[in-house]
């Protein structure tokens, strides 16, 4: 005989999952009880919220075939976990998020910590369950893997009830298939679209290709590559799409939007033919989507039809996967010379090139973050959490055979520390560099103790302000530097923080110590804290 828990630990194991990452409580004991006797690695976050942001490294650390798993427990654990959640579901990263209840008999009572968690997260996930029945859960694994990794891909919720947990049933089998007659997602892109795609490149004399998180999440990046170099167009990104393209490359024109470079923004206005692909058109990216697609043809592929249309009307609108697609694409040949458009596009990245004036008596943060990620080796994992720290570095990182990511959708401090833990046990052989600043660091950094207790080595850059630093801009240049509420004077002395967590530190105080000090972080494979001291008035713009 077997119980509702054993059979939840099998469904996961049958997926293939090493590591959960959460926070157990009486509703999800049952659970975490069968973990125990398991394969399966149970990593203890220090706060909920941190559960979901790890699964979401985990998830993205390699590919998103496997979802990251976190499980909490009811109540407050599960309402904790909601912005994690959200924050996945804001960028499309697919998780399997798992959380105990209260007695089935007893919902809807009020009982100690019942929370709706189904109803709460149901703008924030792709799908939910409320198990009813012990009998349903291989049927409800089974189809939240599948919904979670395919179609635009996002956060599936399953909440159990201890009594579904601890009941028995007498035998286990799990699914080989999934069967669900309304969800269908299209994967191929239509024949007829892909040849109107390739009769306008054939008369474009100014093409661009605007790369999104969605080409990560297909895993199409090599195949758009390919396209691109194939015809010689150039490729800019959202901040999403960081890492589709080196940054390095010769036809990457850096990233688009309010914070983005100024050439690409202009790139994007001249040009006579944009492909948007994988990307939503959201306002950080596209401004005005009216304006930049007057007078040029759009195209907009995305798997999501959803998407389509939705804030710019596209001339051509191409549903699928960005993978399939471009390996359609490659299929075709046509005649193009883009020479001139690309001579253009490389005059304007010299005479745009954003001039920084930074104060020699600090780091420069631009210099540093370029520095650092020039050192660091070509297939690391570079975390940008959000706040000035993440403008800097879009602006500055170099990405090479590697990863970028951040939160882009929902902006969520406190997202890089707990991404590098969940990237770093999916990749435990690549190096993980989580850069935060002083405001983001301190939301979650009781998960240290989270990566000294299961021995995970993540690097932590601090970039130290004393500000809130993009909120303290934001007023900068709005309320004529009235900073109301974004002073951080109780900051914690980071070298006797490290030293508590037991973790090596360097801080870092003006350009002539950086280069050593990156050198000496990067050198060790333990955990390590660097902090890097810049200017409090400093900006991104």
């Amino acid at each position: 005989m077997m119980n509702g828990a054993d059979i939840m630990v099998k469904c996961l194991q049958a997926e293939g999952v090493k590591h959960i990452f959460g926070y157990p409580g009486v509703a999800i004991a049952p659970f975490y009880d069968k973990v125990y006797e398991s394969d399966i690695e149970a990593v203890l976050v220090r706060t909920e919220q941190s559960a979901a942001h790890a699964a979401s490294g985990y998830t993205r650390g390699y590919n998103t075939e496997l979802p990251g798993v976190c499980a909490v427990t009811s109540g407050p654990g599960a309402t904790n976990l909601i912005t994690g959640i959200a924050t996945a579901y804001a960028d499309s990263i697919p998780l399997i998020c798992i959380t105990g209840q209260v007695n089935s008999e007893l919902l809807g009572s009020d009982v100690f910590q019942e929370a709706d968690i189904t109803g709460a997260c149901e703008s924030f996930v792709k799908y939910s369950y409320l198990v009813r029945s012990v009998e349903d859960i291989p049927r409800i694994f089974k189809e939240a893997f599948h919904v979670a990794i395919t179609g635009r891909k996002g956060p599936v919720l399953i909440d159990v009830p201890i009594d579904i947990q601890q009941a028995s049933v007498k035998s286990f089998k799990y699914p080989e298939t999934v069967e669900m007659r309304t969800y269908k997602p299209t994967v191929k892109g239509n024949g007829a679209q892909l040849k109107k795609v390739i009769k306008e490149l054939e008369k474009a004399k100014r093409p661009i290709i605007c790369a999104g998180g969605g080409v990560l999440l297909s895993k199409g990046k090599y195949e758009l590559l390919s396209f691109a170099e194939k015809n010689n167009i150039p490729v800019v990104t959202t901040m999403m799409g960081i890492s589709v393209v080196p940054t390095d490359h010769p036809l990457c024109f850096g990233m688009v939007g309010n914070n983005g470079k100024v050439y690409a923004n202009k790139a994007m206005n001249e040009a006579d033919l944009i492909m948007m692909v994988g990307a939503r058109v959201a306002d950080r990216a596209i401004s005005q989507p009216d304006l930049i697609t007057r007078n040029k043809v759009m195209v907009h592929i995305d798997v999501d039809p959803a998407e389509i249309g939705k804030n710019a009307g596209p001339t051509i609108p191409l549903v699928g996967d960005v993978r399939h697609i471009f390996d359609e694409l490659l299929t075709y040949d046509f005649e193009s010379d883009y020479s001139a458009w690309i001579k253009e596009l490389n005059d304007n990245k010299v005479a745009l090139a954003r001039k920084r004036n930074p104060n020699p008596e600090f780091v420069d943060p631009a210099g540093f973050i370029s520095m650092l990620s020039h050192k660091m080796a070509k297939d690391a994992i570079y975390i940008a959490d959000v706040g000035q720290n993440q403008i800097w570095s879009c602006d500055n990182v170099c990405i090479r055979e590697g990863k970028f990511m951040t939160t882009g959708g929902m902006g969520t401090m406190g997202y890089s520390i707990p991404a590098a833990i969940g990237a770093k046990c999916r990749r435990p052989e690549r190096q993980v560099v989580a850069v935060c600043g002083d405001g983001a660091f301190q939301m979650s950094m009781c998960e240290l103790a989270t990566a000294r207790q299961h021995n995970i080595p993540i690097k932590v850059v601090v970039l130290t302000n004393g500000f809130l630093g993009m909120v303290r801009e934001y007023q900068h240049f709005n309320y004529n530097d009235r900073y109301s509420v974004v002073r951080l004077d109780g900051n914690p002395d980071l070298e006797k923080l490290a030293s508590a967590y037991d973790i090596p530190f360097v801080r870092v105080r003006n350009d002539a110590e950086a280069s050593d000090a990156i050198d000496e972080f990067l050198r060790e494979d333990s955990s390590y804290i660097m902090e890097a001291v810049i200017d409090p008035m400093d900006i991104v713009r």
